[in-house]
């Protein structure tokens, strides 16, 4: 009896030792520690959550994700964790991270009900909706002014699919084209080639205050989507989507991510050093009081 005990407590003991010592091991976590390194991928133009200027990925998204990677960096106890920097593009974004090719996605990117099934996301970042980049000269205000004309969205994006079903249920005639990127998807407008491009709306002003003439376009239109913008993990570690979540709660609390957003959508901001002048709007003012990774959709 004695001995059976022994051996019982024993056994007891190597439990809870060995799962203290996986307390934060995961997949995703485990790579990380090994490596020393965390993926971060970003996005070529998503001015001002997530571009590039002369090489270097920046905006409101990735810094975040720099705050999130440090947090994972003091939680596994490492010296060091350098940023491995990954460019994505709408089509390919979701695949990168589901595939294990990026640890994080910092962008500006949808959490939707679709999208969980291949991924996780942290606690939003940003609430948006679709509308509508015209030229300045142009006499459209709403969806329905595009009927049978051209209109342009990005591959890969929640808002190309709103306006293929708005188009279809309402019976318009539109045109709609698929662009590889934002920055093309402007470019068509400018040119003629598209009457309008559909995209979250301060996407929109983010892509306008980057032109050489922003004063030539202009963001129209009701809301075609209400949408939670939040960064992209895998679906397969919930230990690395708690010490995220907790940190972005964290930022939240302590008003650091107020600061972060008032850097990137109030202040001068590169390449044209020109701010976008975008207050917080009332909808992440309302769920930052009581933030939390789910949303409705």
């Amino acid at each position: 009896m004695t001995f059976l005990l022994m051996r019982f407590r024993f056994v007891a003991v190597f439990a809870l030792v060995a799962v203290g010592s996986a307390a934060w091991a995961g997949p995703t976590l485990d790579h990380i520690k090994q490596s020393g390194k965390i993926v971060i991928a970003h996005r070529e133009s998503s001015v001002p959550f997530s571009y590039v200027v002369d090489k270097q990925p920046m905006g409101y998204a990735v810094e975040l994700c720099l705050k999130l990677a440090e947090a994972v960096r003091k939680k596994l106890a490492l010296k060091v964790l350098k940023p491995e920097y990954l460019q994505v593009t709408p089509a390919n974004r979701i695949a990168m991270v589901a595939d294990g090719k990026a640890d994080l996605e910092c962008g500006s990117t949808t959490n939707n009900s679709e999208r969980r099934q291949k991924v996780a996301f942290t606690v939003p970042h940003y609430i948006t909706g679709a509308r509508y980049l015209v030229r300045a000269d142009s006499k459209f205000e709403d969806l329905p002014n595009f009927e049978k004309k051209k209109l342009v969205s990005t591959k890969g994006t929640t808002p190309l699919k709103a306006i293929d079903q708005a188009n279809k249920e309402r019976l318009l005639g539109i045109e709609i084209l698929e662009a590889p990127d934002h920055a093309r998807a402007v470019e068509m407008v400018e040119k003629g080639e598209a009457d309008g491009f559909a995209m979250d709306d301060v996407l929109l002003y983010g892509l306008m205050a980057g032109r050489a003439d922003p004063s030539k376009l202009k963001v129209v239109g009701k809301f075609l989507t209400i949408e939670a913008l939040a960064i992209m993990l895998p679906k397969n570690d919930p230990e690395l989507k708690a010490i995220l979540d907790d940190e972005m709660k964290r930022l939240i609390s302590t008003r650091e991510a107020h600061a972060i957003y008032e850097r990137w959508f109030l202040k001068p901001i590169p390449p044209q050093n020109t701010a976008l002048s975008l207050p917080m709007n009332y909808l992440l003012k309302d769920f930052w009081k009581y933030p939390t990774d789910r949303v409705p959709n």
